[in-house]
């Protein structure tokens, strides 16, 4: 399968895990997860008594045999799991070689190959919303089936980086308008001024299992320019003049590693997966160790 994300050497590796849920599904579309729901499956969960106008198929004989009293025998039925992906898409997700953004639609091929391949639902967010890609973007927010792999790549590959995000806002409002809680995965560099406390909490509430990834690049955890610089916001356009000298490197990396701290802190208190990768990470180091070993698929 050609893409221009993923190389087929991983795609095939990728195909080998599936998404772990720690809930059950409770999507109502028929899928290969097991859910709390009663259907026809040949997975057996309970009995209960047999009522008036109930299906005969499915009375146990042996057991009636034995007690002389009637009792329908359940089944778990099978329901899909909803893979909600919310993509930070904003101006500053353009920074860094390689681009932050770049990594970040990587990891959301992958985490959507995966689902497609486990026969689940995947739904891209992508915010803020962009000029231009409305039926892109539409494509992206229910995609079922394997056979989707390949327009799910394109459409993806097509995604642009601009605008000004809110994270805690497109978070919340992606939160309220998902058709059912399952897992969701944000992919972001969690750097907004006005925080990310009550965008992750919104998805916790509307009963979602969340694995945050921060992304970051090289040059924001080790920077290498030093003197008067003037720093211009990607998203805003304020702009800044500074005198950064390599003396107050270390004290700009121990401010880095407080920041990505409390978001870890805050993450595990709520029982989200956190991970954090830089965007010249290899691919297979986050996908296939650290992910792997979190149990988000196996």
């Amino acid at each position: 399968m050609a893409n221009a994300l993923l190389t087929p050497d991983l795609l095939r590796r990728l195909e080998q895990f599936q998404l772990l849920a720690r809930r059950r599904a409770k999507s109502s579309a028929k899928g290969e997860r097991r859910s709390r729901a009663r259907g026809q499956s040949v997975e057996f969960a309970d009995y209960r008594n047999y009522t008036a106008g109930d299906d005969f198929r499915y009375l146990d004989w042996n057991l009636f045999g034995r007690l002389e009293k009637l009792f329908l025998k359940l089944y778990e039925e099978e329901r899909e799991l909803p893979v909600s992906i919310f993509l930070d898409a904003s101006e500053s997700m353009t920074f860094g070689t390689p681009r932050k953004f770049d990594f970040a639609r990587q990891v959301a091929a992958a985490v959507g190959y995966v689902a497609l391949c486990g026969f689940d639902r995947v739904s891209v967010v992508a915010f803020p919303d962009a000029v231009g890609e409305g039926a892109v973007r539409g494509a992206l927010r229910s995609v079922r089936s394997r056979k989707s792999a390949l327009p799910f790549f394109q459409n993806l590959s097509q995604l642009t980086a601009q605008g000004t995000a809110s994270l805690n806002e497109s978070l919340r409002r992606g939160a309220l308008m998902a058709r059912q809680a399952g897992l969701a995965i944000v992919l972001t560099d969690f750097l907004d001024p006005a925080g990310y406390e009550a965008g992750l909490t919104a998805l916790i509430g509307r009963g979602f299992h969340v694995s945050a990834v921060q992304i970051l690049s090289p040059e924001e955890v080790n920077p290498t320019s030093f003197g008067d610089l003037r720093l211009i916001d990607s998203e805003t356009g304020s702009r800044q003049e500074i005198t950064f000298g390599r003396y107050r490197l270390s004290a700009y990396q121990q401010t880095v590693q407080n920041f990505c701290q409390r978001l870890r802190e805050f993450c595990q208190s709520r029982g989200i997966n956190f991970f954090t990768a830089t965007s010249d990470t290899a691919l297979e180091q986050l996908l296939l160790r650290q992910l792997r070993e979190a149990e988000v698929w196996g």
